[in-house]
Parts: C-alpha cells; structure tokens; sequence
C-alpha cells in the first residue's frame, strides 16, 4: 500500500530541511518541521530556521509547525503531537503529500510510535506545590513515576521537570480522553554524513550563524523581555551566548564550548535514531548529497 507520511530525520546540519523542501517542490508536498525550538517566534538564527530554504524554482514551499509560539509560550509534546494530527488531516483532504522533517527525536517518535499522550492542563495549585521541591527531589519523583524514561532532558531544567511531572500525573488520570489519531503509513529516511564531514559541516554552520548575527539575535531576545533563564533553558546556542553576554567566559571560551556542545548533541541525536531503530522504526539511510537516491526511494515507497 502506497504511504502517505514522508518523514526525513537526521542529526543537526545533515541538511534535511532543505532536502526535504526539495522534495517537497517535487512532489507537490508541505513540509512539517518537528524541532522543539523552530516553533518559537523571533529565534532564527539560533534555531536554524533559514525560511529561504522554503524558495525553490520560483515559488514557494509551503511549511508548517514553524514560528507557531511566542518563546515564553511553554510549547510541549503533546501540543507538537496535536498540532500535527490537525495538518496531517487538512493536507490529505486536498491530496497533498505530507513531509515531517527535523531532528527533535521525541517530536519525530510521538508519531511514529504512536504515543498516547493525555492532555495535561497547568495547574497552578499544583506547580506552586512542586516549585516548592528541590530540583533533585523533583527528579527523584518523575523518576519514580516513569522509571523508563528516555527523554532525559527534562531532568536538566526545573521547569521542564514540572511540566513532565504534570504529564505523568494527568497520563495516570483514569478519566483522560487521548487525542483522536488519524491512519498514517508512513516511510522513514534518514540523512547520514561520515562523522568528520558532518563535524565539518557543523563547525562552518557555527562561524556562519556568528556572522549573521547569532550573538546580536540573543541579546536582543534578552532586551525584549526574556530572562537570562529561560535564555539558557532553550540550550546549545541560546545557553553559551548568554553566558557570554553576561561576562562569564570571552568569546573563545563560548565559541569552542559552543562547538563542543553542538557535536555532541548530534552525536546524542545518532544515538537516539539508534534506539528508535531497535523500537521497530525502519530508517532508510541516504547519503547527504544524494537527493536523486532520496527522491527515488520516496517514489517507490508512494506507489
């Protein structure tokens, strides 16, 4: 049976996006991003999100799940989830393949494994009660009510802590309606580099985002409201250049700190599509330069 959910995954700066915006233009597709942090308004150059990639032979890709949410919105998993159902349905209404790119592996698995996530309010009562807590106690309770956790992340902040907390204890609610979910069939590829020349593509990625303004980006999001804290709670790029700004390392210190931290978060990335490999996900590995292998295996996979 022909599939009807194109998905390509890969690690930071495999190129996906564009790969994906290509094929798109192709096949009469729409992209859908799955990165935690392109949904945010205002963080471009930080996140990646270079919309001229979206402009192919004269016209324009059309994308979604892109500058959705203000940054001091709390965008979360089941909302990424939501969102997706809702424009996966409207886009096979009009026939029009959809194509879920990005590298945020939790977003990418909701989906491809079908995740049964409740919908989990915020409730205040219950958030002053656990800011009360202290990040370990916070860490040893979600520990405790989801022992298999993976998603380790959430331990690294408090606020993610409480939110995933939440989760748990709205998923434990015997009442909880789960979101309705549409059939989808869907093909897998991932983008995959040699390790020295996927470090290279990152490392130039970098100097090219300090050039364009990376630092200026940030310091403005401090200006117009966002707190140093929630700066650094978005991680790699917005955690190091706020540090910097704050006079807490030079600009070399952030700058290598800074390429240290994005290598090993693809390398974190790799090893995530790895687990999700052995959860049953087939990954149909292409090369990053060959698009014409990428859009040969994806017409196959749609007849």
């Amino acid at each position: 049976m022909a599939k009807n959910l194109i998905v390509i995954l890969g690690p930071t700066a495999s190129g996906k996006t564009r790969l994906a915006a290509r094929l798109a233009c192709d096949l009469n597709g729409e992209v859908i991003s799955a990165d935690s942090r392109q949904v945010y308004q205002r963080m471009n150059i930080g996140t990646g999100k270079d919309l001229s990639e979206f402009e192919m032979n004269g016209r324009k890709i059309p994308y979604h799940m892109i500058d959705v949410a203000e940054p001091e919105h709390e965008f979360n998993l089941f909302e990424f989830q939501k969102r997706f159902y809702s424009i996966f349905r409207a886009l096979r209404v009009k026939n029009t393949l959809p194509i879920l790119v990005g590298g945020t592996g939790l977003y990418l698995e909701s989906v491809l494994c079908n995740y049964d996530l409740p919908a989990a309010p915020i409730d205040e009562e219950q958030r002053e009660t656990l800011r009360g807590k202290t990040k370990d106690e916070l860490q040893t309770l979600l520990w405790k009510m989801k022992p298999q956790m993976h998603n380790r992340t959430d331990l690294d902040d408090v606020e993610r802590l409480i939110r995933a907390i939440e989760i748990e204890l709205a998923r434990k609610n015997a009442g909880t309606v789960q979101q309705k979910k549409p059939d989808i069939d869907t093909v897998v590829f991932g983008i995959k580099w040699e390790r020295s020349v996927l470090r290279e593509r990152i490392t130039r990625r970098l100097e090219e985002r300090l050039e364009q303004g990376m630092i200026e980006e940030v310091s403005c999001l401090h200006e117009t409201g966002l707190c140093w804290a929630k700066l650094d709670s978005f991680g790699l790029e917005y955690r190091f250049i706020s540090r910097y700004l704050q006079n807490q390392m030079t600009f070399q210190e952030m700058k290598g700190k800074l390429n240290t931290a994005i290598h090993q978060f693809a390398k974190r990335q790799e090893t995530w599509f790895r687990r999700m490999e052995k959860k049953g996900v087939a990954i149909n590995w292409i090369p990053g330069d060959d698009y014409s292998l990428l859009k040969e295996s994806v017409m196959k996979s749609l007849q």
